[in-house]
Formats: structure tokens, C-alpha cells, sequence
């Protein structure tokens, strides 16, 4: 079911091979080219034709009344409700933490710099809703937007049948603080936030996950308006020694494999008796799995087992690939936490399954995907926050500042750099 790989032989199927994992091909990219056109180009009414076509849903009235979203509190039980607010305050709790003040950094007679924080005005959560229903990113998503004080937060998302949206997903949402939702999906969704139609405002930046159309408008949208990230598969590693138990590390990783076809799940470990006991559960828990098709092909096209000489092997491996979540079950496994370099969230330890993280614990779990999380971050509040530094000179800092200044203007050989300097000391 999942196959078994010496570390070179991972190392140049998953590590070296990042190109193959990409969200997006040519195709996608071109189809998606001319949708993002045909919506620039005549609005509402090719959102709407797209909106029929690929959602399934004909009205032209995309925003979810208010009516609308009082009824979806009576659709969701108490025990789904009860279990998103608590949620909810795990994730304020946890991001409410990374609030920065404005701040001076200098601040003499003659100088004073500092920067300013300022939340963007308008944000746009993107929430799929295609193979299965997400209210955990909307919570995600939202509150870090929420609490960075953004003005106007706007969700889209498509219709699942009928013509409304998952109660849950607007029962989310009233929590999670988002002022408006829209019945609408796909890359025509990303247009529409991007460029702005009659009925749809454009946003200042776009978060949120999707398939492959939607990764592709958000590359194209980039530059107009802000975007989190370009979402891959979602991946986990896990690091696991002699005392994990299989039952736990096949649970883990099928809970990966499960989310769709291309999700990759890894196992490295030093126990080549944790190898074969968790194939065998493998096979069992999956059997028993209601999305066993999707799980069983994601394992076996896009897993991996890899039998290490050590634990400081696996943890190379691990850096190398940069994954999304990664897992360290090991003996003592808190002591372990400084080897890790590169990873999107980690959860440390046999009782701390990815899961956790995904709806509960309160770190986000919007994260960078193949091995983009060498060089970025999961998503925060910082990502609905503008950072502006600032500046004062006196006349007598510039003229102590003046002749490097010049030397550095005339050596780039910018002359008119050095005059704005110049002409304010001769007069």
C-alpha cells in the first residue's frame, strides 16, 4: 500500500523532484487566464455563468442574507457549535499573541525612526468546498484577520447543492468575525476579489486554500492584490523511534492521505519492526475508512517509508523536504524540538497527533507547502498587517549625514540624490 524507499532513493523522488508537486500545470494555468479575462471583462455576468456552470448554482443573488445566516444556527447541533467556539478561543488565545504596537526605534534630539502597524482594509477568505466541507478554515483564516483589525472581511465559498451554503460554514463564520459571504467558487471567486465586479468589491489581499484553478488565479492575481501563499498538496513527515505506536503512526498518516489524491504522508524511522507493524495497521484502518479510495491511492502513489540509521538521519531528511506538518514521535521527544530547521507546524510527541492542530490547538494551519516553509511561514496575524517604517532628521543629523550620503549618491552615480542633500544644507 505505501512503499518503501532507501533515503537516496527518497531523496530524489521527493526532495530533488519538487517541480513534479507543483498545484498547477500549463493547462490549468491557461483555462484559468481566460476565465480571470472573461471576469475583468463583462463582471457579474460571466461570474454568473461560470457560477452555473461549475458550481451548480443559477441565482444571481450571491451574498448569504442575514436572514440566511440566523436560519444556520438552527441547522448546526450544539455539540458542532460549542466545539468551534472553543476552537475559536484556542486560536484568538494563540494569535492574539503575535499583536504588534507601533513603535520608535530611535529617538534623539535630532533623530527619531520607528514603524507603524496598520492592518489592510479589506481581506478576502477563500474556503473550498469541493470533496468535503471546511469550517475549521474559515476559522483559521478569519480570526488572525479579525484581530490584526482589518475593516472588511468577505468570504467566499461555493454552494454544496441548493442553493446555499453549508450552515456550518456560516455558523463559522459568525464567530470568526467575517462580515460578508458570497456563493460563489473556483477561480472565478479569485477574480472577483482581485478586480472587484458590481456585486462583489475587490479585497486588498486573498487567503485561503483551494484546488489547483484556484492556485493558479491566485499566482495571476498576485501584484494586484496580496495573497498568503500558492497551497501544494498537504503533506506530513513523521519522525518516529522504537517506541511509537503503529496504531497511532498509520492513524497519522492515513489522516493525511486522506484529505485528497495527491497528499503525501512519510514515515522515517529507525525501527524496522515499527515498519512492518504499521503497514499492517495500514491496511486495517483503511479498510474501515469511509474515504478509504482516496486514502488508498494517495498512500501508495504519494507516500513514502523510509528506514533510517538514526534519528539525526531523519531529521536531515526532514529539513531537506520541509514539510507542511511534521510529527516527532519519539522517545523524549520536546528535546528533539532544536534539530528541527525547516517545517510548517510540529507537533511533538505520541500524543499529539496533526490533527490536533488542524482544528483545535490554536497555531494556524494554513501552512507552506513543498518545501516552501525553507523560506515561509504559516499564516498570522502579521499577513493582514502593513509594516511602515518612518523617519526625522534635523538639520544638524543631515549635516552630519550629508557627506555620506553624498559619497554613496555620487558612487551610484545618482547626482540629483546628492542635491536633495545639498541644496537643504546651503540654504
Amino acid at each position: 500500500m505505501i512503499p518503501a524507499y532507501t533515503v537516496n532513493q527518497f531523496k530524489d523522488t521527493f526532495i530533488s523532484a519538487k517541480t513534479k508537486k507543483q498545484p498547477f500545470d500549463d493547462e490549468v494555468l491557461e483555462t484559468v487566464k481566460k476565465i480571470m479575462e472573461d471576469i475583468r471583462t463583462r463582471g457579474d455576468e460571466a461570474l454568473q455563468e461560470y457560477t452555473e456552470k461549475f458550481d451548480g448554482y443559477s441565482g444571481d443573488n450571491w451574498e448569504v442574507t442575514k436572514e440566511e445566516r440566523k436560519a444556520a444556527w438552527k441547522e448546526v447541533s450544539s455539540e458542532v457549535i460549542e466545539s468551534l467556539e472553543r476552537a475559536a478561543a484556542n486560536i484568538k488565545s494563540f494569535h492574539s499573541k503575535q499583536l504588534q504596537q507601533s513603535r520608535m526605534m530611535e529617538m534623539t534630539d535630532d533623530i527619531i525612526s520607528g514603524q507603524l502597524f496598520r492592518p489592510i482594509e479589506r481581506a478576502g477568505i477563500y474556503v473550498p468546498g469541493g470533496k468535503a466541507c471546511y469550517p475549521s478554515t474559515v476559522l483559521m483564516n478569519a480570526i488572525p484577520a479579525s484581530l490584526a483589525g482589518v475593516q472588511k472581511i468577505v468570504m467566499v465559498t461555493p454552494v454544496r447543492g441548493g442553493d446555499t451554503i453549508p450552515a456550518v460554514l456560516s455558523v463559522a463564520a459568525d464567530i470568526a468575525g467575517v462580515d460578508t459571504i458570497y456563493k460563489v467558487g473556483g477561480s472565478q471567486a479569485i477574480a472577483a476579489l482581485a478586480y472587484g465586479t458590481d456585486k462583489i468589491p475587490s479585497v486588498d489581499k486573498i487567503v485561503g486554500p483551494g484546488n489547483a484553478f484556484v492556485a493558479a488565479a491566485k499566482s495571476l492575481v498576485f501584484g494586484d492584490v496580496g495573497i498568503d501563499m500558492i497551497a501544494g498538496p498537504s503533506e506530513v513527515a513523521i519522525i518516529a523511534d522504537e517506541t511509537a505506536t503503529p496504531a497511532f503512526v498509520a492513524a497519522d498518516l492515513i489522516a493525511q492521505a486522506e484529505h485528497d489524491e495527491r497528499a503525501r504522508s512519510f514515515l522515517f524511522t529507525t525501527s524496522k519492526q515499527l515498519v512492518d507493524e504499521t503497514i499492517v495497521e495500514l491496511q486495517k484502518q483503511c479498510a474501515e475508512l469511509p474515504r478509504k479510495d482516496i486514502a488508498e491511492v494517495s498512500l501508495t502513489n504519494e507516500g513514502a517509508i523510509v528506514l533510517v540509521n538514526s534519528l539525526e538521519e531523519a531529521f536531515e531528511l526532514a529539513n531537506a523536504l520541509a514539510p507542511e506538518h511534521l510529527e516527532i514521535q519519539v522517545e523524549n521527544a520536546l528535546q528533539h524540538l532544536s534539530k528541527v530547521k525547516n517545517a510548517g507546524s510540529v507537533f511533538i510527541g505520541h500524543h499529539t497527533p496533526e490533527a490536533v492542530g488542524d482544528y483545535f490547538a490554536g497555531p494556524n494551519h494554513v501552512l507552506p507547502t513543498v518545501g516552501t516553509a525553507r523560506f515561509s511561514s504559516g499564516l498570522s496575524v502579521d499577513d493582514f498587517v502593513k509594516k511602515t517604517t518612518y523617519v526625522y532628521y534635523s538639520e544638524k543629523a543631515l549635516r552630519n549625514a550629508a557627506p555620506y550620503v553624498e559619497t554613496l549618491a555620487t558612487k551610484e552615480e545618482l547626482d540629483g540624490h546628492a542635491r536633495a542633500v545639498k541644496v537643504r544644507l546651503e540654504r
